[in-house]
C-alpha cells in the first residue's frame, strides 16, 4: 500500500491517410493506500504534439461487482474528479502534486466471494473526435491512515511511552504545600464578605444566639497549616470528624 503507482501511455491520431504527432501522458502518485478525507497528489506530464486541442483530467472511480448463482453484475460510478488547463498543439503541462481530495466513501472490499469493491485513479486526456487516452492507477481505500514510521501499533506504543516520559519529567517527586490563606483571601475580601447584622432578615435575627456567635467567630479563620510530618506520630489517628460540643 505504500508503494508508488506510475504509468506512461502514448497515442497517435490518424485521419484517413493523415497522421498527426503523438499525445503522451505520464502520471505518478505517492502510494496506493488512502483513506476518505485524504488528498491524492498527482504528478503528471502531458505533451500534445497533435493538431487538436486536448484537456487533461483525473477522476476516482468506484467499481462494485456482485456475484450470485454463477452470474455477475458490475456497477461503476464516478467518485471525484478534477480538470486541468486546455492544451493547444505543441503545448505541454506538468502537474506538480495536483490535489484530488477523496470524499466520504466506503472502504475497499477485496477478500469477499460475493461482493467486491475496487477503486482506481484514472488520469486521462480528453481528445475531441477521438478515443481518450486513459491511464489507470489502482487505489485501495481503507479506514486507518498509513503511518510513515511503522505500523499503527508501534506508533501508538511510541506515543504512549512519550507521554509517560513527559509525565515523569513534569511531576515533582514530592507534592507542594497549598498556598497560604492570606495569599488566596485578602483582608479586604474577608471584611467585604461579612454581612452586617442590620441587613439580616427575621430568620437570621433568630439565630443571633450563642451558637450563631460561635459559627461567626470561626467562619473566616484561616485553615490549619499544611504539613507532611505528623506532629504526634505515637498517637492513634481517628478518621472520624470532630464536632464542637454544645
Amino acid at each position: 500500500l505504500q508503494s508508488p503507482q506510475a504509468g506512461t501511455k502514448e497515442k497517435t491520431l490518424c485521419c484517413w491517410f493523415c497522421t498527426s504527432g503523438p499525445i503522451s501522458l505520464s502520471a505518478k502518485i505517492e502510494r496506493k493506500g488512502y483513506t476518505p478525507g485524504e488528498s491524492i497528489q498527482i504528478f503528471a506530464e502531458i505533451e500534445n504534439c497533435s493538431s487538436r486541442m486536448v484537456v487533461p483530467k483525473a477522476a476516482i472511480y468506484q467499481t462494485q461487482a456482485f456475484h450470485a448463482k454463477g452470474k455477475m453484475k458490475e456497477v461503476k460510478q464516478l467518485v471525484a474528479s478534477l480538470r486541468g488547463e486546455s492544451l493547444s498543439s505543441g503545448k505541454t503541462e506538468t502537474w506538480n502534486g495536483k490535489v484530488l481530495k477523496i470524499p466520504p466513501i466506503s472502504p475497499s472490499i477485496l477478500d469477499c466471494n460475493i461482493i467486491r469493491v475496487e477503486y482506481s485513479l484514472m488520469v486521462y486526456i480528453d481528445i475531441p473526435g477521438a478515443m481518450d487516452l486513459f491511464l489507470n492507477l489502482p487505489l485501495v481505500i481503507g479506514t486507518i491512515p498509513l503511518h510513515p514510521f511503522g505500523s499503527r501499533t508501534s506508533s501508538v506504543s511510541s506515543q504512549c511511552s512519550m507521554n509517560m516520559n513527559w509525565l515523569g519529567l513534569t511531576l515533582p517527586e514530592r507534592p507542594e504545600a497549598p498556598p497560604s490563606y492570606a495569599e488566596v483571601v485578602t483582608e479586604e475580601q474577608r471584611q467585604s464578605s461579612l454581612v452586617p447584622i442590620a441587613t439580616c432578615d427575621d430568620f437570621e435575627r433568630g439565630l443571633q444566639g450563642p451558637l450563631f456567635a460561635y459559627i461567626q467567630e470561626f467562619r473566616f479563620l484561616p485553615p490549619p497549616l499544611y504539613s507532611e510530618i505528623d506532629p504526634n506520630p505515637d498517637q492513634p489517628t481517628d478518621d472520624r470528624p470532630s464536632c464542637p460540643s454544645r
